[in-house]
């Protein structure tokens, strides 16, 4: 049975979690959200985008941020459990 495990379970279970750890860093890119903010920021400055669109992206993207913190921490906290 264990060889079973060895040979068919761990490395399907193994190429999970690679997949989720990718998605999960592609979902909450912190650079790409900076990104976005300095995006926001801009189109603001040039007329682009009225103050309450511009205040109303910016919260979103401060919601993105503090979640791609605490889902970046969660990560770290699993690789280090996983050494």
């Amino acid at each position: 049975m264990f060889l079973v495990d060895d040979l068919l379970v761990n490395p399907f279970l193994s190429l999970l979690d690679i997949l989720q750890t990718m998605a999960l860093d592609e979902m909450y890119d912190m650079e790409a959200i900076q990104d976005d903010i300095k995006e926001n920021r801009l189109l603001y400055e040039i007329g682009e985008r009225s103050k309450e669109e511009y205040e109303e992206r910016k919260q979103e993207l401060e919601a993105q941020v503090e979640m791609a913190e605490q889902i970046q921490a969660q990560m770290r906290n699993q690789m280090e459990v996983k050494r």
